[in-house]
């Protein structure tokens, strides 16, 4: 049996108190019943386990475990450790026995879901035996063999008792002053089960009435009824000899009312038997028509019918029997089930039995132990009042030496915290100025190696008027510097160099050129790039990116105009462009889908086009640099689909690099569509990207005015030596910027591009010029000066100080101007063009005639 003694939790308001119980496991139930001694006859609580979970946690203290119910939690304590582990133990294995044997019966919906709960707990329990190996039973704290030992007691007598249940207090201590048989009788206590058992006293009779059942299923309530009228026949005391015992006459009243409601049932059923005979009759009488019929049927054939007739008749009765007979079968398969389950109940009937037997000897045992102790009751409690005094004293001296140590283990710990903060302290300032050490020197080594370059490439130039032995130096020199890389350094295990060979979005930081002296140029401006920012990594970089992390959601605003155009980092960029291309441009569902069908089923007319510049398309990039590359369907795609959704352009050369630019930021291919969308119809004027290239062809003029207002000596300078600047720019206006700048550099204009529009470019343009004037105005030779132009903007190596010249030394640069001087020479243009249209038409007339 699993039953012992456990402290229980007990809380009354701020009041939390251990008290001692007499804990007892129904199985039938499967739940867990309490009382306050073993011997009492009313339990004070239960708990119920189907449904509950067990936990147990060391810092609660040694043997504290707790049970939770959905209604509540029940915090336990135990004498032992041991005794913990054998109680959560044993309350899973009993709790698994109940709903394996609950589960061969029908379960409504709230047991099956505790089954499976329970059931997967179990499971993982038995796949992993060794987790938890039996525990043995402590024989001192659990069985029956406890019930006998003296319960627990506790620092007062009243500390024990129940508040809550007076009345169950009240009864179990009638029980146990007087007897359980004086008081109860025999059989009426709290483990008795007699009133489960069912006590047919006429089965004669009930094995008759299933004999004599009719075809019609009726007769089954019939047999019911006569089955419930006989319980409560037997269930009620309505003999004479029972009447004469009650003296109360209202109990008489009861009983007699009670024996007419059993008998107005019994009536109702006699009548249904008699209208069930009735049907048995007519039946008869049908049958016995029949039979008359043919036997006075004068023709065979009247006769053949009527035997037809017997026939369908048979047959249905036969598929009839045939599904009594199903139903026989299953009627036995849950007739051995319930015998099975009868079997069990009489199993736990007499562990209960046992369970009252072992009670009824702890009683008389503990009732011989009370008459001992009431033989001398003062002497025992003067004992018991010196020795708890005696021990209460003990234990506040343990208390004070336990608080003494624990001060001075307190500010032991709080020095040892204190020193170790300090070190911590210096420690993170130390590592945070060697780390400052540690840029300024890397930024230190990028400078002294670019200058290194440019002293060789000032060499190169000089190389012809060297002599040989110098001459091979130099080219020996120049070949070590560019096949010179980080992983030579990082083999060494020192590397102060840390640019890498690609950018975060795959673009190579020193380009692949073929001629020695942009191979030089380009590993030049990397490393001043690189030498840039780790200069200004704590000065400007982080305080930028803290600004751009506390922004949350995006909207419109003087702050965001400003932060976009400071750049924004690599982790917020393609949040900030799918924001700016979803405020322009309508996703509409499918629309890109539909196009890309569209382009598998038709082909279109610029697809050899588009094949033809994909090889071309951003060669620098990794991404892009081999036709096997990952983005390069995907660019197919995106130029395909707009090629389709804007008959008017179809495909311009220049589209696939914006195309591209867009794929490496967003990655998704839809989403860089839309961006091309966006570019193409919101952001650059109508006809940008025509056959004609007029509003090109125009901004190319309008940028030559700007030029001559914010740079006139440079514009001058060009004028002197005849260098139309268009030829270098018209090529930036057409793919902003691409491949004609870095990528740090091209990415910032590009967020503001997209935010602002075509206005940035211009600014950009104009800056680009700014930042190389004094440069370009010492070059005095026309064909050097093209020769700087196709190469200069390789030389701007700090992308802030080319932001603030954009937008800050050439303000102010207003919209409504730009527009103006666009309409102006849009006219001025058209005006060239129908011009030479008429001229080419007049000379086109002129060969004719002459001709002719």
């Amino acid at each position: 049996k699993l039953c012992g003694y456990l402290n229980k939790l007990g809380i009354k308001g701020p009041i939390k108190t251990w008290k001692s119980r007499w804990f007892f496991y129904d199985e039938n139930k499967c739940h867990l019943l309490y009382y306050r001694t073993a011997q009492d006859i009313n339990p004070l609580g239960s708990i119920e386990l189907s449904n509950a979970s067990f936990d147990c946690k060391m810092e609660n203290g040694e043997g504290i475990f707790e049970i939770r119910t959905p209604s509540r939690a029940f915090t336990l304590k135990a004498i032992s450790k041991q005794a913990m582990l054998y109680w959560l133990q044993q309350l899973q294995m009993r709790r698994w026995e109940f709903c394996n044997t609950k589960s061969r019966f029908p379960w409504n919906s709230v047991l099956l879901t505790c089954f499976c709960v329970l059931f997967s707990f179990y499971i993982d329990v038995v796949d992993n035996e060794d987790f938890l190996p039996l525990v043995k039973t402590p024989t001192e704290a659990v069985g029956l063999k406890a019930a006998s030992l003296p319960a627990p007691q506790t620092s007062t007598a009243l500390q024990n008792i129940s508040l809550k249940h007076p009345w169950t207090e009240i009864q179990n201590t009638v029980y146990n002053i007087c007897g359980s048989k004086q008081l109860w009788g025999n059989n009426e206590n709290v483990f008795s089960f007699d009133e489960f058992q069912e006590r047919p006293e006429n089965l004669d009779e009930e094995q008759e009435a299933e004999e004599g059942t009719l075809e019609d299923g009726r007769m089954e309530s019939r047999l019911n009824w006569i089955r419930k009228a006989r319980w409560m026949n037997s269930g009620f005391p309505g003999s004479h000899e029972e009447l004469s015992r009650e003296r109360n006459p209202t109990d008489k009243v009861n009983v007699l009312q009670q024996q007419i409601l059993t008998l107005t049932e019994e009536v109702k059923s006699q009548k249904e038997l008699v209208k069930l005979l009735h049907k048995a009759l007519e039946a008869a009488q049908q049958e016995k028509r029949v039979s008359s019929m043919y036997l006075t049927a004068a023709e065979d054939k009247d006769r053949l019918e009527l035997v037809r007739h017997k026939v369908r008749q048979i047959a249905d009765l036969t598929s009839r029997l045939e599904a009594l007979e199903q139903e026989k079968k299953e009627l036995e398969q849950i007739l051995t089930l319930r015998d099975s389950h009868i079997q069990e109940l009489k199993e736990h009937v007499q562990l209960l039995m046992e369970k009252n037997h072992a009670k009824q000897q702890v009683i008389m045992a503990l009732t011989e132990q009370m008459v001992r102790e009431l033989s001398d009751p003062l002497q025992e409690d003067n004992t018991i009042t010196a020795e708890t005094l005696y021990k209460q004293q003990e234990e506040i001296e343990h208390l004070k030496d336990d608080i003494d140590a624990y001060k001075t283990q307190n500010q032991f710990l709080n020095s040892e915290i204190h020193q170790v903060t300090r070190l911590w302290t210096s420690v993170a300032e130390n590592e945070k100025a060697l780390l400052m050490k540690c840029a300024c020197l890397q930024a230190r080594n990028c400078q002294m190696e670019s200058k290194y370059l440019t002293v060789l490439r000032k060499l190169q130039e000089a190389v012809p008027g060297l002599p040989n032995s110098y001459a091979e130096l130099v080219k020996n020199l120049i070949e070590e510097a560019l096949q010179w890389d980080v992983k030579g350094e990082a083999e060494e295990g020192f590397n102060l160099n840390s640019v890498s060979e690609y950018d975060e979005y795959g673009f190579m930081t020193v380009p692949d050129y073929e001629i020695e002296d942009w191979k030089l140029l380009a590993k030049i401006q990397a490393l001043e790039i690189k030498s840039n920012k780790l200069r200004s990594q704590e000065i400007v970089e982080k305080p930028l990116r803290d600004r751009w992390n506390s922004i949350g959601e995006l909207n419109p605003s003087t702050e965001l105009k400003i932060l976009i155009r400071s750049g924004v980092p690599v982790e917020h960029r393609q949040r900030v462009w799918r924001w700016i291309v979803s405020r322009h441009c309508s996703h509409l569902p499918d629309h890109y889908q539909q196009l890309l069908q569209q382009s598998k089923s038709t082909e279109h007319p610029a697809c050899r086009q588009i094949e033809l510049d994909l090889p071309r398309t951003l060669t620098n990039n990794k991404h892009f640099s081999s036709p096997t590359s990952q983005l390069i369907p995907k660019l197919r795609r995106v130029l395909l689909a707009f090629s389709w959704h804007n008959p008017a352009i179809g495909y311009c050369q220049g589209l696939n690099r914006l195309a591209a630019v867009a794929l490496l930021v967003l990655e998704d291919e839809e989403s860089a569509f839309w961006c091309l969308v966006h570019i193409v119809e919101n952001l650059m004027p109508a006809d940008y990207y025509s056959d004609t290239l007029i509003t090109s062809q125009v901004d190319q003029r309008v940028f030559k005015d700007f030029l001559s207002e914010k740079l006139p000596r440079l514009m001058a300078h060009f004028e002197q030596y005849q260098i139309d600047v268009s030829l270098i720019t018209f090529n930036w206006f057409l793919v902003a910027f691409v491949d004609s700048l870095v990528s740090d550099i091209l990415l910032r204009v590009w967020d503001a591009f997209l935010y602002e529009g075509t206005k940035v470019i211009f600014r950009y343009a104009l800056a680009i010029f700014k930042y190389n004037e004094e440069e370009i105005l010492r070059i005095h030779d026309s064909v050097e000066i093209y020769q700087y132009l196709r190469f200069f903007t390789r030389m701007i190596v700090d992308g802030r100080k080319l932001m603030n010249i954009a937008f800050n030394d050439l303000n102010p640069f207003p919209m409504k101007l730009l527009r103006n001087r666009r309409s102006m020479h849009r006219e001025e243009l058209e005006a060239e063009l129908c011009e030479l249209e008429q001229i080419k038409a007049a000379y086109v007339k002129e060969k004719a005639e002459q001709g002719s």
